[in-house]
């Protein structure tokens, strides 16, 4: 079942094996449990030290659990772990097996305190970028914790326990069988929602850092770039990460960053992060900016306080907060969210195969988004509100040659309805300034994107887009202040470009520190 590559580099992680472990199967007379089989005694064979039986007991059928020799937990699969989640099943192995998870120590701790029985399904699709990073966040906090547990369930493996919990979106999670969040999340995020006391300690860790002379906020291309090249200036660097890779993360294929032919989000947002852990970074991971303290004279610290009550003092400060996913902003949206609402093809196309979606916007995320559901779903229906199609022409081609398309071009979304638990249709006003209904199972919102810059609203220029204003240097309104990336008023919104805004705000900051006065650089501001 597997390739002989990939059992040539199982072979080799598998040396880092600190203890034997067992892959315990649940099994019945499926395809798919002979599928799980076969793959488990593929993998079993390649260790001494990893052991296959057939003696589980869980009612979840076809399922497998992955544990210590010397033990009776561990980390269950209720899946085939296979595409996005292969790598989820080899880190299980490794870690069940001994190898400690790459988890900031503070964290570790903090998970290791957890007291309570916390047990997580997570409900996933084998082909969303989104779900391996909770699913691997929740297998190694497991690890830490006896008293966490952790299914994972492949939702196309399971349809009628999907169907009964309405489940629409992944990746999805419940904690004791109650709904416990959607969507991506890291083990600080999880953490943070477990222990009401996690940020009060983080704000408290946070308080005796020295001042930097660059602080980043945003961990995207741009800042992670802007990370880098300051640290090999010789500067004391911070970096605010709310979450590695930022809109990266959410990107199923990329094949325009020059020099990598082909990639995926998520993989490239591990190569950012591991650049920068290459350096000496502070990466104060899992925390948000809520207000910048602009320093009231050149050479003076300008402040950033966090979410987490802590503030942070730097004697420049680079802007890279990236933008989120533009909403309709239409009644309904926010009712049915995760219900029929979703802004992921890549991850909730899977849930809706057979059935009638629409996607609403006319740009490449949009055409993009039609063209990967119509392989899945019964029919797409593609609303855009202008009177033609903005994507690249292309996109358009291969979209109108699809026989289960249909582009409605004037059509400016109303309403987005529902029984009370699912999306039933959307209303639409045609360009005849009629109202139109059509019957769908799922709406896909792809309208582009919204720079994360509320909260400097009043503090720095920004233009009518929300956008920060910006020079050819990446300098901002406020002096010793800097931006980067799609946050800023530079146009085109690549990866490629961000990684570049972000070299260019860092050699900036650089210039403007080198050019201060001797000694200009206390008392903190704020």
């Amino acid at each position: 079942m597997l390739q002989e590559s990939i059992r040539t580099q199982l072979e080799a992680y598998f040396a880092n094996l600190a203890a034997p472990i067992v892959l315990e199967a649940s099994l019945d007379g499926s395809d798919k449990a002979r599928e799980m089989q076969a793959l488990l005694e593929d993998v079993s064979a390649l260790s001494d030290k990893v052991t296959f039986s057939e003696a589980g007991i869980a009612d979840r059928r076809p399922s497998f659990l992955i544990r210590r020799e010397d033990s009776r937990s561990g980390v269950t699969f209720a899946a085939i772990p296979m595409g996005h989640e292969f790598t989820s099943f080899v880190l299980a192995l490794l870690q069940v097996g001994g190898h400690p998870p790459k988890i900031a120590p503070a964290t570790a701790e903090q998970i290791g305190r957890l007291a309570g029985d916390f047990h997580f399904d997570v409900f996933v699709s084998l082909s969303c970028q989104n779900c391996p990073e909770v699913v691997q966040a929740l297998n190694a906090m497991s690890v830490l914790n006896p008293a966490i547990s952790v299914t994972t369930i492949d939702g196309a493996l399971f349809q009628e326990e999907v169907a009964a919990r309405n489940i629409m979106t992944v990746p999805q999670i419940y904690l004791n069988g109650v709904p416990f969040g959607s969507g991506r999340m890291d083990a600080d995020q999880i953490l943070a929602k477990l222990d009401a006391d996690a940020p009060r300690r983080a704000a408290e860790r946070l308080r005796d850092l020295a001042p930097f002379d660059v602080l980043i906020v945003g961990s995207g291309p741009a800042g992670a770039s802007a990370a880098v090249y300051a640290a090999r200036k010789g500067l004391r660097t911070g970096l605010v990460a709310d979450r590695f890779g930022g809109q990266v993360m959410d990107t199923a294929g990329i094949e325009n960053f020059i020099s990598i032919r082909e990639t995926e989000g998520p993989r490239l947002s591990a190569q950012l992060e591991a650049h920068v852990r290459d350096y000496e970074v502070e990466i104060i991971a899992g925390q948000r900016a809520k207000e910048l303290f602009p320093a009231a004279s050149p050479g003076a610290m300008h402040g950033i306080a966090l979410e987490s009550g802590a503030i942070l003092h730097s004697r420049t400060v680079i802007l890279a907060t990236g933008a989120h996913w533009r909403q309709l902003g239409v009644p309904g949206e926010e009712t049915y969210r995760t219900k029929g609402v979703a802004y992921c093809p890549h991850c909730d196309g899977p849930f809706y195969k057979g059935k009638r979606v629409a996607v609403a916007g006319g740009g490449n995320s949009g055409v993009e988004a039609a063209i990967d559901l119509a392989g899945i779903v019964g029919h797409v229906t593609l609303l855009q509100r202008g009177s033609k199609l903005k994507a690249d022409r292309v996109l358009q081609d291969k979209l109108r040659s699809l026989p289960n398309v249909t582009v409605l071009t004037e059509a400016l979304t109303t309403r987005i309805e529902g029984d009370g638990s699912k999306v039933t249709g959307l209303t639409y006003r045609g360009g005849d300034g009629q109202d139109h209904s059509l019957a769908l199972d799922g709406v896909f919102v792809q309208i582009g994107l919204l720079p994360n810059t509320d909260w400097l609203r009043g503090t720095l220029s920004l233009n009518a887009f929300g956008e920060i204003e910006i020079d050819d240097h990446g300098a901002t309104s406020a002096p010793g202040v800097f931006a980067a990336g799609d946050a800023t008023t530079t146009p085109y919104k690549q990866i490629v470009i961000a990684v570049g805004e972000g070299a260019k705000s860092a050699l900036s900051a650089f210039d403007y520190l080198i050019r201060l006065p001797t000694g200009a650089d206390l008392p903190p501001a704020a």
